[in-house]
């Protein structure tokens, strides 16, 4: 079997790959090569010519940011596999950057670059609010997403279950070790106080285990599976949506649930939750009680797990949303 070739910010060989690849024009050459921002899965460079600028995205066996965490290394196939479907409808297509090449044995994408961006992680900032007509857009799309692309309009199938059984096991899992490596109080003292009585509950891992089969069932709906502030991106030419690889068909209410929890933790105000589900609802059906299961799931995941956010809430906020999620996730009936 042939070793992947890594790509590496060295400018000669990656002007080589790229014309291995097709990728640049006869005679075009690399000028510069930067990291276009604070990407946690995948190596991903923004390659400047004198003609143009484009990105290319490499998936490994583990995660860039955390390279002891191992992970599917062939995630940016099922990315691409999103974004070819997802081309078929124009109104999702031109909020997302445009594929323009894959590579299919050393799993890199070719993207349009979205020029000078950032994403929505400055949500959980202090006294940041996301704007009504932002939170429009983020919320039309993905609700175009699950009503436009579902198992009634494509045949096609997009399990990702490599990277689903990766995200189930930092959802689902992980947070509720007792022994799991990560000391919480080393994010914010006192957290791991707070957390000891959760991972000692039995009727929440019961029930966090059954929403966790729930997760992994297959659905009707394409989801984008990762539908959280860093996926978000405000460009020079409006809201964009980046980064599908945990796509899959499933439940939109873990999409909302997902997107709600980042809400909560961005401590965004009442009405900017309230609306967020309002414009879904006007658009796609929701059972908002499933939904509230998994916004729960996810304050749990990322309060007590792994892959923590740069929040600003305190210390009693964040007790406050693990005692609100606790209730809902006691109260399920499954």
């Amino acid at each position: 079997m042939k070793n992947l070739e890594h790509l590496t910010t060295d400018k000669t060989a990656l002007e080589n790959y790229l014309k291995g690849q097709g990728w640049l024009r006869l005679n075009e050459k690399v000028i510069a090569v930067e990291i276009p921002g604070a990407g946690n899965m995948n190596f991903t460079l923004r390659v400047k010519t004198l003609e143009r600028s484009f990105i290319v995205k490499q998936s490994r066996d583990y995660v860039e940011k955390y390279p002891q965490v191992a992970a599917p290394a062939d995630r940016a196939l099922r990315e691409a596999e999103f974004y070819q479907l997802v081309a078929t409808k124009k109104s999702l297509s031109k909020l997302m950057p445009t594929l323009n090449g894959v590579d299919l044995v050393n799993h890199v994408l070719n993207l349009e670059d979205l020029g000078d961006s950032t994403d929505f992680s400055f949500l959980y900032q202090k006294g940041e609010t996301l704007k009504e007509q932002q939170l429009i857009k983020i919320v039309e799309f993905v609700a175009n997403l699950h009503t436009s692309l579902n198992k009634g309009t494509t045949q096609k199938t997009l399990p990702n279950r490599e990277m689903r059984k990766l995200n189930h096991e930092h959802i689902f899992i992980y947070p509720y070790l007792q022994e799991n490596g990560l000391n919480l109080n080393d994010i914010l003292p006192g957290l791991q106080e707070i957390a000891n009585p959760y991972k000692t509950n039995n009727s929440l891992k019961n029930n966090i285990e059954k929403l966790g089969e729930r997760y992994l069932m297959d659905g009707n709906s394409l989801l984008h599976g990762d539908y959280f502030p860093g996926s978000w991106l405000k460009s020079k030419n409006g809201i964009k949506i980046i980064d599908p690889e945990f796509c899959f068909f499933g439940e939109p209410e873990f999409e909302i649930g997902v997107t709600i929890a980042h809400l909560k933790m961005g401590d965004q105000p009442e009405n900017i939750i309230s609306n967020a589900l309002k414009y879904y609802k006007d658009r796609a059906p929701l059972n908002e009680e499933l939904c509230k299961q998994f916004t729960s799931a996810e304050i749990f995941r990322r309060i007590l797990g792994l892959a923590q956010l740069p929040l600003t809430i305190d210390l009693q906020q964040r007790k406050k949303l693990l005692a609100e999620s606790f209730e809902v996730l006691l109260k399920a009936d499954y």
